[in-house]
């Protein structure tokens, strides 16, 4: 899909088995001691105390985080501010169009960013993806993940090349099952289109209005129909999570983040890419049109780009980096749980988000709502 070489952009994070432990942090030669702040707006559970702390150990730049749920609350709270408040955001690249249809972000500075510590497949790939527009960037690519099936082991085990969304919304899933309601329309969508069942392919959804609406209405019926088998919706990470931890979920479309926090609680979830695809994306570091703290957000940029720094991100998240070298220090425990997710021929099978304009995603969000609703 979108003429994306999978294969190249993720060999350095498909290249881990057998590699060593991550080394502590040590401040990199060719960081200057910097000083101010800078404001970083990014999702929740993405920076934690430790990488916060060797950026600032690094640079001498003190960051401050906040952290949000939603790209649409990323970009509502960036048109309150009129692209005001913040030094640096983390939109998934699909979603930068409409940050810059509305003038909330500004274009990069390539001359300012080390391009060479990005693998040159996520640099070249997030062009057209979204990251740049109308010839100009405003996203540097730092990381990429997917959606796809999480699981009880005990209750629901299911294995590569069998595992599909199908299992989501199967007889056997019935009140057991999380999903977000927009993608999961399009993880059902990826579903019905393998049976047989659209009337045109998926994708052409994301071309047209009038594309969509056929699409998605026979998407709709189903997904309505089959609405018993959700015990919970989530919206964000914390609810997604907590659908397994308390509410009773055995099964779910969830990002990797989700199945990976709960797996290092020692809950027995599980993380599988569908016979379908995974639903990936990339995500990135943009510089509202309002920022004021332009060299220190450079700076965050260039810092997270280093293998150290995107080694503990993935460490930490399971989401994986885009940084050169990050690969060579990931942990046994990141390695082990992406070569469960992705086994086989599973990244060559990876659904890229295509661009979502903004009529798409005002149209989405109806589906969305007719399905909570109904």
């Amino acid at each position: 899909m979108n003429g994306l070489h999978r294969r190249g952009l993720l060999k350095g994070a498909a290249a881990t088995a057998g590699l060593t432990l991550a080394a502590p942090w040590v401040a990199r030669p060719g960081f200057a001691q910097g000083s101010g702040t800078v404001n970083i707006f990014a999702w929740a559970g993405y920076l934690n105390d430790d990488i916060l702390g060797a950026f600032q150990k690094a640079t001498g730049i003190t960051p401050n985080f906040t952290p949000y749920g939603t790209n649409d609350e990323l970009l509502n709270q960036l048109r309150a501010n009129n692209g005001a408040g913040f030094d640096l955001i983390w939109p998934t690249v699909d979603r930068v169009p409409n940050y810059v249809e509305f003038g909330l972000v500004q274009p990069l500075d390539e001359a300012r960013i080390e391009v060479a510590k990005v693998l040159p497949s996520a640099w070249e790939n997030s062009t057209n993806l979204g990251a740049v527009v109308d010839g100009k960037r405003y996203q540097v690519p730092t990381d990429w993940g997917t959606e796809a099936v999480a699981f009880d082991t005990a209750q629901m085990p299911l294995e590569y090349g069998t595992a599909s969304y199908g299992d989501i919304w199967g007889e056997s899933a019935a009140g057991k099952a999380t999903v977000r309601a927009h993608s999961a329309l399009v993880g059902l969508g990826l579903w019905l289109e393998a049976e047989g069942k659209l009337p045109r392919p998926l994708l052409d959804a994301f071309t047209s209005p009038e594309a969509q609406v056929e699409v998605f209405d026979a998407i709709l019926a189903e997904a309505v129909a089959r609405k018993g088998n959700i015990i919970q919706f989530w919206n964000n990470e914390n609810e997604a999570q907590g659908a397994f931890r308390v509410n009773g979920a055995a099964i779910g479309q969830t990002w990797d983040s989700t199945a990976a926090a709960l797996s290092k609680e020692g809950l027995p979830v599980g993380f599988i890419a569908p016979r379908e695809g995974a639903l990936a994306w990339m995500e990135g570091l943009s510089i509202p049109a309002g920022a004021e703290n332009l060299d220190q957000a450079y700076a965050f940029i260039n810092w997270f780009l280093t293998p150290e720094a995107g080694a503990m991100y993935t460490n930490a998240t399971s989401i994986n980096s885009t940084a050169v070298g990050s690969a060579d220090l990931l942990s046994d425990q990141a390695k082990a749980f992406f070569a469960a997710a992705y086994p086989d021929d599973a990244l060559d099978k990876l659904w890229w988000w295509p661009i979502q304009e903004s009529w798409y995603i005002t149209k989405r969000n109806e589906y969305q709502d007719r399905f909570l609703s109904a």
